[in-house]
């Protein structure tokens, strides 16, 4: 599908929602927008296809109450807004999106909070992206490093063919907030695996030893927690290119989270995680076992890591015997460790040691 093929599908479905609510006022019906409800409750982990999934249970959005009858008030607004921007070939990043609705008059958004989670309700009633609704976040994806060639639409239509690691800098390709296959088509590498870093110090050191080249491997800054497009694009490369994918992250339990959402996806984006998730991938990050077998600095464990780490041992995502052991030593050290920790060994031990080490037991270590 080509992305005027999406924006007018996506014009298509948005406007089913206006027509609902005019039938609905037209006989004489309070109207209402139904949608699963966005509770903890009716957040489930689907142990098929290993990710987070919205449940059975829904709610609605009414106009017999004040406030329901303002979210789809806004929700009309809201609708107009977005396909002006694809009539005109217009898009706005979701902090702009908040602002105009200050023209709204008494429908405009009290935080940006409320904007975003309309933004997210027409994603999952319509089934459709934000992408598709000509909205954006604030920040691009992260950036990758490595030899795969990729063709990139540019904004006038233009496509430009980009080898990410030949044709680019050191910083590597910066990977756009829409990575569908109309704006990005990828197209072959030599690469065996990639490699998903949580902290930029870490992405420059394995981008200045070599390492996506001795390895033969694609390397991508996560920036910490990564954002939709950067989940996008890793789940493509495992989809297309049938790659592997590894997750390189400091030793402390948001650092899990972020496996988590690369790996299984995340609570907030529950509704496409089967879009965002790479279920295969596998955690090579700092562990409570590598604090004791490498001896390495760390940080003790504040109230808030033991609550987070006593959490996830009841989150189905953390649900194995790796986790449960990883996470109970933590809990029992009480120390937590950071990736460039591993400088205490040498700037190249994490090339020449600990990522071979660690590549060696998933069995994708270079021959």
């Amino acid at each position: 599908m080509t992305n005027n093929e999406r924006n007018t599908e996506a014009i298509k479905r948005l406007y089913s929602i206006s027509e609902s609510i005019y039938e609905q006022l037209d006989k004489g019906q309070i109207p209402k927008m139904v949608l699963p409800l966005r509770t903890k409750a009716n957040i489930k982990f689907d142990a098929r296809t290993n990710v987070w999934k919205y449940g059975s249970l829904r709610g609605a959005r009414s106009a017999k109450k004040v406030k329901g009858a303002m979210m789809l008030l806004r929700t009309s607004y809201m609708l107009e807004l977005i396909q002006e921007m694809i009539e005109t070939n217009k898009s706005s990043t979701l902090r702009e999106a908040y602002y105009i609705s200050e023209g709204w008059g008494k429908a405009k958004f009290h935080s940006q909070d409320e904007s975003n989670l309309l933004t997210e309700d027409l994603e999952i009633v319509t089934q459709c992206l934000r992408e598709d609704f000509k909205l954006r976040p604030e920040e691009n994806g992260a950036s990758i490093i490595g030899d795969i060639n990729i063709v990139e639409t540019d904004r006038k239509g233009r496509k430009k063919a980009v080898n990410c690691r030949d044709d680019v800098g050191d910083s590597g390709y910066g990977i756009p907030y829409n990575v569908e296959k109309e704006k990005i088509e990828i197209k072959n590498t030599s690469a065996r695996f990639v490699v998903a870093v949580e902290t930029g110090g870490m992405f420059d050191r394995l981008v200045e030893n070599g390492f996506d080249e001795d390895q033969n491997a694609i390397l991508v800054h996560l920036k910490g927690q990564p954002a939709r497009s950067t989940r996008r694009f890793i789940r493509r490369l495992n989809d297309e290119l049938r790659l592997p994918v590894i997750v390189f992250t400091d030793g402390d339990p948001w650092s899990f989270r972020i496996y988590a959402s690369v790996a299984y996806g995340a609570i907030k984006t529950a509704h496409l995680s089967e879009y965002l998730a790479t279920p295969t991938a596998e955690f090579i990050g700092i562990t409570a076992s590598d604090i004791e077998n490498y001896d390495l600095p760390t940080d003790k464990l504040t109230d808030m890591d033991t609550r987070a780490l006593n959490a996830e041992l009841k989150d189905p995502r953390f649900n194995t015997a790796f986790w449960k052991g990883e996470i109970d030593l933590m809990l029992k050290l009480g120390r937590k460790s950071e990736q460039q920790a591993l400088a205490k060994y040498g700037l190249n031990f994490v090339t020449d040691t600990y990522l071979p080490d660690k590549l060696n037991e998933l069995g994708l270590l270079k021959k």
